[in-house]
C-alpha cells in the first residue's frame, strides 16, 4: 500500500486518508474516490489529497478483517459484520470466556496492522456481550500477513464462551453450639443468589453437626442428586486432616487441594466424589463480595474443569478487595487519621402528604426546617455538608442562603429516595470516608446526636455502617462507608440502602438516639405536634 500526498490526477480509486472539505463537497475519511469526486475536487481548486493506493499484494481493510475472522476458530461466539476494518465478536450465551492467550499474542506480534483484543481469561459474560474485536489499523494489509495469520491459527481454538450448564447444587452447613442460625440463613441466601446468577439451582440443604461422620454422610447424600456439593464448615479449615477435607475422604472422595493463593479465599478446599465436585467453601464466601470461591464455582458451573494446577495459578491477580467482616483484616494498621464524614441533607422530596405545602419550608422558632437541618449538620462538623434539593429547589435554596453548604440538584427527585442518595454520593469529595444521609424533615435531631454517630464511625476505622435507633428499632440518619458507594447506584425508585445494610457482609453499629431518631414530619398533624408552623406564604 502506498500512503501519502497524491496528485488529483493519480487519485482515482484511492482511499482518502482524512476527511476532505472543498466548497460544498464533503468527503469522509475512507471514501474511495470516484470520477465525479475527482472532477469536483479539481473544480474546487484541490490539486492534492492525502490518500492510500492499494497494490496487487494488498487486501482491503474489511476483506482483511473478514479473512482473520474466518481463520480463527471459536465456540459460543458469533461475529458481526466488517466495518471500517473492524469485526466485533459477541457471546451467544451467558457463561465464562476462555482464550488461548499465546495464540492471540502471537497474532498481534505478526504485524502492527492487525490487532485482536479480548476480554480477560475466565471473565463471566452475558448473552450478547462483546468478548473480542478484530481491528485492521491501516486501509489495507499485505496478503502475506493474512496467510501467516491463517497458518498460525490453524487447528487452534482462539477463544470461546463456556455456557453455564444449569447445574444442580447441594449445600451443607455444619453446626456448632456457638454458630447462630441467622448466620446459616444468611449464608444460604447469599449462596442461592450466587448459584442463580450462574444459571443453576440450589436443590437442598443439610445442617449436620461439625464432625466427620455426620458430614461425610451428608456429602454422600447430596452428591447423588447434584453436580456440585458446597460445604461450609462451622470453623475454618486449618489442616489437611481437618473436619471438611477429612469428611470428603471418609465419604469415599478425593481432596485435590487445600488452600488457594487468592485473598479473600485462602481457606478453600477442592475435592471430588464420584466425578462430581465437592467444594469446602472459605468463610469469606458467606459474603456476597467477590472472593476466590467465586472463581472456582463459576468455572465448575460452566463445565470448565478445575485442577490443582488451576488453583495454584490463581495467585497473580488474586489479591482482591478486603472484606471488613473478617476477624483479622490483612492490614491491621490503625488509620493514620480520623475519618472524615460528609453529611448529605436530603431535601428533594415532594411533601406529598402535606396538602400542598412544602414541609421543609415550615418554620421552627422562625427558622425554615431545611435551614435548621443544614445548621445541625454544619454544627456536627460535616465535611462538607451537601444539601440535595429537588421539589421547590429555588425556594429551598433561598432558605439556605448564607450557610456553608454545597447545594446540588436532583433532577430526578420525583422517582424517589434512591435518586437523592445517588446525587449525594456523586458530590461526596474523595477526602470523605463516609457520608451521613440525613433526612431534612427530622427536627428533633441535634448536632450532638450526629457527632455521636460520627465518633462511632471513626472509632471503628471508617469501615462500618452506623445507624440511628430508637428503643432498638431502625431509625435515621444512617452513615454509609465509602465501600458501599458504588452499590448505591444499583438502587431504584423510592427505596433506601436498607437491603444493602442488612445483607450481613458489612458491620452495622447501632447508636441509640432515643425518640429523635424516629420523629419526622410527614403530615400537617405531625408537623404541629413537633412544634412547626407553616407560614401563610407557602400554604
Amino acid at each position: 500500500m502506498i500512503f501519502g500526498e497524491t496528485s488529483i490526477e493519480d487519485a482515482l480509486g484511492a482511499i482518502l486518508g482524512h476527511s476532505t472539505h472543498a466548497g460544498a463537497l464533503k468527503l469522509k475519511k475512507g471514501h474511495v474516490l470516484a470520477v465525479r469526486d475527482i472532477e469536483q475536487l479539481r473544480e474546487a481548486g484541490v490539486t492534492k489529497v492525502i490518500a492510500a493506493r492499494l497494490q496487487e499484494t494488498d487486501m482491503e481493510e474489511n476483506a482483511a478483517a473478514q479473512k482473520v475472522t474466518r481463520a480463527l476458530q471459536w465456540f459460543g461466539v458469533r461475529a458481526g459484520p466488517a466495518s471500517t476494518g473492524r469485526v466485533n465478536c459477541y457471546a451467544e450465551r451467558a457463561g465464562l470466556f476462555t482464550v488461548d492467550a499465546d495464540l492471540i499474542h502471537a497474532i498481534n506480534a505478526i504485524d502492527p496492522s492487525v490487532t485482536i483484543a479480548t476480554l480477560k481469561p475466565f471473565e463471566r459474560v452475558e448473552q450478547g456481550q462483546m468478548v473480542a474485536t478484530i481491528k485492521i489499523i491501516p486501509f489495507a494489509v499485505a496478503v502475506s500477513v493474512m496467510e501467516t495469520i491463517s497458518e498460525l491459527a490453524r487447528s487452534r481454538t482462539a477463544f470461546g464462551v463456556h455456557g453455564f450448564a444449569g447445574s444442580r447444587v447441594g449445600l451443607i452447613q455444619t453446626m456448632l453450639p456457638s454458630l447462630k442460625a441467622t448466620v446459616l440463613d444468611k449464608t444460604r441466601s447469599v449462596i442461592e443468589k450466587r448459584i442463580a446468577a450462574n444459571h443453576g439451582f440450589l436443590t437442598s440443604e443439610l445442617r449436620p453437626a461439625h464432625a466427620s461422620e455426620p458430614l461425610s454422610a451428608a456429602i454422600r447424600e447430596l452428591q447423588k442428586a447434584n453436580e456440585i456439593v458446597i460445604v461450609f464448615g462451622a470453623s475454618a479449615v486449618v489442616d489437611q486432616a481437618d473436619v471438611v477435607p477429612a469428611s470428603i475422604r471418609e465419604a469415599g472422595g478425593a481432596v485435590h487441594h487445600v488452600g488457594m493463593p487468592v485473598d479473600p479465599g485462602n481457606l478453600l478446599v477442592l475435592g471430588e466424589l464420584g466425578g462430581k465436585a465437592v467444594i469446602g467453601a472459605p468463610g469469606c464466601a458467606r459474603s456476597p463480595k467477590e472472593n476466590g470461591f467465586d472463581w472456582v464455582l463459576e468455572r465448575l458451573m460452566a463445565n470448565v474443569p478445575v485442577t490443582k494446577a488451576d488453583i495454584v495459578g490463581m495467585g497473580v491477580g488474586g489479591l482482591l478487595m478486603e472484606i471488613p467482616t473478617r476477624p483479622q483484616p490483612r492490614d491491621p494498621r490503625p488509620p493514620a487519621a480520623r475519618s472524615n464524614v460528609a453529611i448529605a441533607v436530603l431535601a428533594a422530596g415532594q411533601s406529598t402528604r402535606m396538602k400542598g405545602s412544602n414541609k421543609l419550608l415550615a418554620t421552627f422558632d422562625d427558622v425554615p426546617l431545611v435551614r435548621r437541618s443544614a445548621m445541625t449538620a454544619i454544627e456536627a462538623d460535616g465535611h462538607p455538608v451537601i444539601a440535595v434539593l429537588g421539589y421547590m429547589a429555588e425556594e429551598c435554596s433561598a432558605a439556605l442562603d448564607g450557610l456553608n453548604v454545597v447545594t446540588v440538584l436532583n433532577k430526578d427527585y420525583a422517582s424517589g429516595l434512591a435518586s437523592s442518595l445517588q446525587t449525594a454520593i456523586r458530590h461526596v469529595p474523595p477526602s470523605a470516608d463516609g457520608v451521613m444521609m440525613l433526612l431534612a424533615d427530622m427536627p428533633a435531631l441535634s448536632a450532638a446526636d450526629l457527632k455521636s454517630m460520627i465518633s462511632r464511625f471513626q472509632n471503628a476505622g471508617g469501615q462500618s455502617v452506623v445507624r440511628a435507633t430508637y428503643e432498638g428499632k431502625r431509625g435515621n440518619p444512617v452513615l454509609l462507608p465509602r465501600l458501599l458507594f458504588d452499590e448505591i447506584f444499583s438502587l431504584a425508585g423510592d427505596v433506601g440502602a436498607r437491603h444493602l445494610i442488612e445483607r450481613g457482609d458489612i458491620p452495622v453499629i447501632d447508636v441509640e438516639l432515643g425518640e429523635a431518631a424516629a420523629i419526622d414530619v410527614d403530615t400537617p398533624d405531625m408537623l404541629n405536634r413537633a412544634g412547626g408552623t407553616i407560614p401563610d406564604t407557602i400554604r
